[in-house]
C-alpha cells in the first residue's frame, strides 16, 4: 500500500458522503445503528450528518481516503460542541414516530447516557474505523493521530472515547497509546 496516496480530509456536507459515514459508525459501534434504526439505518443517517449542530454531522467528521476512496473515518467532537447539540437531525430523518428508534433509545439509555458524563474540557472520539481491507496497515494510528490532532487545537485537556467490553483489538490499540481504562460498564471481565 503506498501511504503517500493516502490522506485525511474533513467531510463534505453531501448524502453520498452521509452513507459512507453511516457504514463506518457502524461498524465503529459494532452494529448499533443498524439495530436502533433498522433497515433504513444508512439514509436515516446519511440525511443528519449533512445537517448541522449535532453529534451526528458532517461537521466533525474526517476521512481518511486513498485515490478518491474513503477507506476509514474518525467523528469526534469537543463536550461544548455536545452540550449545545440537539438530536433534532436525527428525530426528523429517522420520522418522529420511528418506533425502533424508541425502543431501543429506551432500552439502550444507560449506554446511550454516557456520552453527558465527558467532562468539559474533554475531546470524545465518537467513532474511529478503518476498511477491512486496510486493516493492520498503521491507519488507525494515522486517524488517532488526527484526532489528538484536533484535541490539540480545540484546547482540550484529554481525550475519551467508550469501547465495547468485548472490542479486544480496540483495548489493544488504545493500550498502545498510552490510554487509560477510567470506568466501565458493563464491567469487563
Amino acid at each position: 500500500m503506498n501511504q503517500a496516496s493516502i490522506h485525511i480530509r474533513a467531510a463534505r456536507p453531501c448524502l453520498e458522503e452521509g452513507r459512507q459515514f453511516a457504514f463506518f459508525l457502524d461498524q465503529a459501534a459494532e452494529g448499533f445503528f443498524n439495530l436502533m434504526l433498522g433497515k433504513r439505518s444508512t439514509e436515516i443517517l446519511a440525511e443528519a450528518f449533512v445537517q448541522a449542530g449535532h453529534d451526528l454531522s458532517y461537521q466533525h467528521v474526517s476521512f481518511l481516503e486513498q485515490d478518491q476512496n474513503l477507506i476509514g473515518m474518525v467523528a469526534a467532537y469537543t463536550a461544548q460542541q455536545h452540550h449545545k447539540a440537539t438530536n433534532r437531525a436525527l428525530l426528523s430523518a429517522a420520522g418522529r414516530w420511528n418506533v425502533r428508534m424508541l425502543i431501543v433509545s429506551t432500552l439502550f439509555a444507560p449506554l446511550l447516557r454516557v456520552i453527558d458524563t465527558v467532562k468539559d474540557n474533554d475531546f470524545y472520539i465518537q467513532a474511529i474505523a478503518v476498511n477491512k481491507d486496510f486493516r493492520g496497515k498503521g491507519l488507525g494510528a494515522l486517524l488517532m493521530d488526527h484526532a489528538e490532532g484536533l484535541a490539540r487545537a480545540s484546547g482540550s485537556s484529554r481525550i475519551s472515547l467508550d469501547v465495547s467490553a468485548d472490542n479486544n483489538t480496540a483495548y489493544a490499540f488504545y493500550k498502545r497509546r498510552n490510554m487509560t481504562i477510567e470506568s466501565q460498564w458493563p464491567k469487563r471481565l
